[in-house]
């Protein structure tokens, strides 16, 4: 299934192949879920192709190679017992870790065989797999309010923290984690040799936070964190700041309302360039905005799509941007379409995220 392909990791834009595409010219993923996506990731580094994994609340994890030209290819899909909250890929890209109703369970792409490596007394939100300088395990967030790591080999847990409340977002770049959990709580891990606390605070944002992302300094190392909340807000943070005015928060998913009221949307999801270390977010206004926190401005921002942008991914060399349109639920029930359906979309976008010059 997951054969040799002729797809360069390093090329800076798609071809013109004729693909389907939106009214930004952005190319149109095939074989979408039937329902929003709730969790989408590129393969590693490690890869010389690229595939892209969307897991759903229809209960699916699908896979695609992404072709040079633009071109989406359906590899695999598999059916879960019940909605996909998170997915991680291993350093590898052998495996893909699905987190899906109270456990995680480990797709073997070669094989195309599942088995489950995790379990909790709730949901699973997070899964993230680890790959340390001395170990590799897979890290896993509940909403029974502990954090677990594990040896994918054994039953039980190498590690089990207990939380201050449900976990409802996290991020790891090794060797720091950090975990989002319910009442707007934030816990950094160090994970050089065990996971250990290293700090822990209460969000700057005064509503509940939905997505955390790690950004790493100059030298490449993690430094820091964003963190979005459902109104229309990020906070910029440094786990160590040299200055504490570096710590910051802006605006952004936001416009003009009526009668000078402004209408407020959910930051859904956010992710770092992995090579010019800017910024894209994704909201519930149905747009995508690219950042450049060092300047503090916004580089660009998107069209308004007729539904949510609920996540987004960069490839590994930061050419190839993907983001997915469904609705979240966040007028109600009253606005859902079921007319509308989701979809998903690649941007070529590496120019587009390069750092403000000055």
């Amino acid at each position: 299934m997951f054969g040799q392909s002729t797809l360069g990791g390093t090329t800076s834009a798609f071809g013109s192949q004729p693909a389907s595409t939106n009214r930004m010219n952005d190319f149109e993923v095939v074989s979408p879920p039937e329902d929003s996506v709730s969790a989408l990731e590129f393969s590693p580094p490690s890869m010389q192709q690229n595939f892209l994994i969307a897991g759903s609340w229809d209960c699916s994890v699908r896979c695609w190679e992404v072709e040079q030209t633009g071109k989406t290819v359906p590899k695999s899909m598999k059916t879960m017992g019940g909605p996909v909250l998170d997915v991680s890929w291993a350093d590898d890209g052998s495996k893909v870790f699905i987190a899906s109703e109270k456990q995680v369970k480990v797709w073997d792409l070669a094989a195309d065989q599942q088995m489950q490596v995790a379990a909790h007394d709730a949901p699973v939100k997070v899964c993230h797999w680890v790959k340390g300088t001395n170990y590799t395990c897979l890290m896993t967030g509940s909403w029974d309010k502990t954090l677990k790591f594990w040896d994918t080999r054994s039953p039980t847990p190498m590690m089990a923290i207990n939380l201050p409340e449900r976990c409802y977002c996290a991020d790891v770049d090794f060797p720091m984690a950090v975990v989002g959990t319910a009442g707007r709580g934030l816990i950094v891990y160090s994970l050089e040799n065990s996971p250990t606390e290293f700090k822990r605070q209460e969000s700057p944002l005064k509503y509940q936070h939905r997505t955390i992302a790690i950004f790493r300094d100059k030298n490449k190392k993690p430094t820091g964190y964003a963190l979005g909340s459902i109104e229309g807000r990020v906070a910029i943070q440094y786990v160590s700041p040299v200055n504490p005015k570096d710590n910051f928060t802006f605006k952004c998913h936001r416009s003009s309302g009526t009668a000078g009221y402004q209408d407020i949307y959910a930051v859904n999801d956010i992710s770092f360039h992995p090579v010019h270390g800017t910024l894209v977010t994704v909201g519930s206004d149905g747009t995508f905005s690219f950042w450049d926190k060092d300047a503090r401005t916004k580089l660009k921002s998107s069209e308004t799509m007729d539904q949510s942008i609920t996540k987004c991914a960069f490839n590994a060399t930061g050419h190839i941007f993907a983001y997915a349109v469904g609705y979240d639920w966040s007028k109600g029930h009253e606005y859902f379409n079921p007319a509308k359906k989701p979809q998903m979309f690649l941007r070529s976008c590496y120019d587009e995220l390069k750092p403000r010059t000055t």
